[in-house]
């Protein structure tokens, strides 16, 4: 049987504008929102010391098979449109796949300065993997190779650069209708925000749209620039696919 729902896989690393991506799609009538899903399993499964830890842990499933199977399961509200959204670097060796083939699958990519520059606001300590460039392309080659094409990609500079025809671009590539409802939402914190939102979300919080692009970039000590020459090649190599901002 034909699922009649659009379930949407959209992966990214953090400080790549996927919180606001996830506010638009909220704001469809006909859609439902997941914030990081597998997060509490990745916590678990690697005992990495995060922000708001305990709370993570506590919010979620952390069984990743079960979260696996719950991403095919009932959609919330019973919507006909299904937006998850998922960290790559979340997916570890050890988790299961094999749910990705019943979603559309779209890849979300930011320069990796911008996001370097963000994340290092948030944290002291980070790693090529904090980032996720190079599980987010293994995710992608796998997506790639079971279609037979590349997957959608979107730009996080192209959406707040023109945040309606970057979007519609995207729901004519994933087979939806376009609502301009998505390039606007309510401010302050979401019931769908993970309960990790207090420390990470405080700019998205304080807004009510994308907002125009940063035209300078950013300067990062030497450190960043390396893990940046690192993260350049897994970034490139997806941003070749990307779809066109016309």
């Amino acid at each position: 049987m034909t699922d009649p729902v659009r379930r949407i896989a959209m992966w990214s690393g953090p400080r790549n504008l996927s919180t606001a991506m996830m506010r638009a799609f909220s704001s469809r009538p006909d859609c439902a929102v997941s914030d990081e899903p597998f997060y509490a399993a990745y916590l678990k499964a690697t005992g990495l010391e995060h922000p708001m830890r305990e709370a993570v842990l506590a919010s979620q499933p952390q069984d990743a098979g079960q979260v696996a199977a719950d991403m095919l399961g009932p959609v919330p509200g019973a919507k006909k449109v299904w937006y998850q959204k998922h960290m790559a670097h979340h997916m570890l060796p050890q988790f299961p796949l094999g749910w990705m083939d019943g979603v559309s699958n779209v890849f979300l990519l930011r320069s990796p300065e911008r996001v370097l520059a963000s994340y290092a606001q948030k944290r002291e300590s980070v790693t090529l993997r904090d980032i996720g460039f190079a599980e987010q392309a293994t995710l992608f080659e796998r997506v790639a190779d079971r279609l037979g094409t590349a997957p959608p990609v979107i730009e996080a500079e192209d959406v707040r650069r023109n945040p309606a025809t970057a979007l519609g671009g995207l729901c004519v590539a994933l087979g939806l209708d376009f609502y301009p409802e998505m390039l606007a939402w309510r401010i302050g914190q979401h019931p769908s925000d993970g309960v990790w939102a207090p420390h990470w979300y405080g700019a998205i919080f304080n807004s009510t749209g994308f907002a125009p692009p940063d035209e300078v970039e950013p300067v990062l000590p030497a450190h960043l620039r390396a893990i940046a020459d690192q993260a350049r090649p897994f970034y490139q190599r997806m941003r070749g696919f990307k779809l066109k901002a016309e």
